[in-house]
């Protein structure tokens, strides 16, 4: 995984996630509190979760097959979507129903300090990953915002970290405030509500998470940096004089599909073609190393056929030059 920041915001996330849902157990254990229940079963969901983010990037790396020949690095894509499915549905689906069920039928929460103590510690061992979460992504934001971030990262497994770190957070501090006014008033209702809130949280983080990995298993393009430099580097100038149209294709966060179709002289010989692109090739790969399939198809510029439409260039997607 591109991955080393990668692999270590999930592997801290994992290691706080385990701890904590023993934790939370124990205390609903103890309490009765339907929020602590819930809480559990969500860090025992996030726990899962980013054991399938691990399992998706050791499947990745697999060599390419003659049945994929452009290898397995979407299997990236697909482990962060199933990770968005099992937070919709272990964890906030889950939640919505014990919340109802502890408002249907409030009990008051026993041994207040067992959950009380639990959600101290989970949320200090919470912030400890989201630290490591937001230090890893700020190796490789740049100057995005977050939500662009989270938006527009090839790589899938820091903004599902992140999301669900941020969530694990805001969840924490509802359950806090739901076993806390429980206490306080002697209503259980206020547990259940809380455990309401956390479904809720968790349902919006699973939509927001499934519809950016959706996007990614559907094929986004290189971003706008990337593309800028491929196609300043396709162009020499002599033998190849224009890039007609391109397209890019993300075969997985760090492997690019280039195909375009370039111009050439009129008169340049096979030979002298063939070198031509062999030549943009390498300028390419060397201005974007992630380019490691290159297409590229050499043609005659007409301008009478980009005035007339044939000009693939005209199609949605296409770049011409």
């Amino acid at each position: 995984m591109s991955a080393s920041g990668g692999t270590k915001a999930i592997v801290a996330a994992l290691a706080a996630n385990l701890a904590i849902a023993v934790a939370k157990f124990v205390a609903f254990l103890f309490s009765g509190s339907s929020s602590m229940l819930a809480e559990s079963v969500h860090s025992l969901a996030d726990s899962g979760n980013q054991g399938l983010l691990l399992l998706g990037g050791k499947k990745a790396q697999r060599e390419a097959t003659p049945q994929h020949p452009f290898g397995y690095g979407r299997e990236r894509y697909i482990y962060a979507f199933l990770v968005s499915i099992v937070l919709f549905s272990v964890g906030g689906m889950f939640a919505i129903y014990e919340g109802y069920e502890k408002i249907k039928d409030p009990h008051p929460i026993e041994a207040w300090y067992w959950p009380v103590g639990v959600l101290v510690f989970a949320i200090i061992a919470e912030s400890f990953s989201f630290r490591t979460a937001i230090k890893e992504s700020n190796l490789i934001r740049g100057g995005l915002t977050w939500t662009q971030f989270v938006r527009r990262a090839k790589a899938p497994e820091l903004p599902v970290v992140l999301l669900e770190d941020l969530g694990a957070l805001v969840g924490l501090v509802l359950a806090l405030g739901g076993v806390g006014l429980a206490l306080l008033t002697g209503d259980g209702v206020w547990d259940g509500i809380g455990t309401l809130c956390i479904g809720v949280l968790l349902i919006v983080i699973a939509i927001v998470l499934a519809a950016e990995t959706k996007s990614l298993l559907l094929g986004e393009s290189a971003g706008l940096e990337d593309v800028k430099k491929i196609e300043a580097a396709v162009v020499d100038g002599d033998t190849v004089t224009r890039l007609i149209h391109m397209r890019t294709l993300h075969l997985g966060p760090e492997e690019l599909l280039v195909a375009a179709k370039i111009a050439v002289q009129h008169d340049d010989s096979a030979a002298e073609v063939a070198n031509a692109i062999n030549a943009a090739e390498e300028r390419i790969r060397a201005a974007v190393p992630i380019a490691r399939v290159i297409y590229l198809e050499p043609d005659v510029y007409s301008e009478q056929a980009a005035a007339t439409g044939t000009n693939p260039a005209k199609t949605p997607g296409g770049t011409a030059h």
